[in-house]
């Protein structure tokens, strides 16, 4: 009997196999998919652990420049562009929300800043504003991660923020308006 059963086992994995294989090489038959690049963060990013996500009243002193997370205050800064500085402990709550962060040096030229001001106004997740002694001209900051660009045009500007946005190392999804600071128009 036990032979028997061994037989019927052994016809059975040769059928399977040959199923899979025929389905396999038939046009139409099961693909593996490959993630497409909104799927996969930019090339570049940089990531740092964050210790801490609590709420503090004072200013903090951050590993990174700008931050990518960690004590913040309690109030978030409202999504959208703004053209001067902004608090970077409010800005970190933000980043919490799942907020991206796009700081760009002071005297960016202004086709980037309309680049960077159309990001923030076509997605509610999207924080901009200036940022003195930053270490590259534009910098992507998302909770946890970084991206250092030479130039707004540079297209991984824009797969960071479809990424990161809302993304998987936001450790708090919440609404990113209805806090503190009115954006530019």
């Amino acid at each position: 009997m036990s032979q028997r059963w061994g037989l019927s086992s052994l016809g059975i994995a040769v059928a399977l196999g040959a199923f899979v294989s025929m389905a396999c090489s038939q046009p139409g038959g099961p693909t593996v998919a490959t993630p497409t690049t909104a799927e996969l963060p930019p090339a570049g990013v940089e990531s740092f652990a964050v210790a801490s996500a609590n709420h503090v009243e004072a200013n903090v002193s951050y590993a990174q420049t700008p931050p990518v997370g960690g004590e913040h205050w309690p109030a978030w800064q409202n999504c959208g562009f703004y053209a001067s500085a902004i608090p970077s402990e409010a800005a970190v709550h933000s980043l919490e929300h799942g907020a991206v962060w796009i700081t760009f040096q002071p005297n960016l030229p202004q086709t980037q800043l309309d680049k960077i001001r159309q990001l923030a106004k076509n997605d509610g997740y999207v924080l901009a504003s200036p940022y003195p002694g930053l270490p590259s001209p534009v910098v992507a900051s998302a909770w946890g991660r970084q991206l250092r660009l030479d130039s707004a045009d540079d297209a991984r500007l824009g797969q960071f923020v479809k990424f990161f946005r809302q993304g998987p190392t936001a450790p708090e999804r919440a609404p990113c308006s209805g806090a503190v600071g009115t954006p530019d128009p």
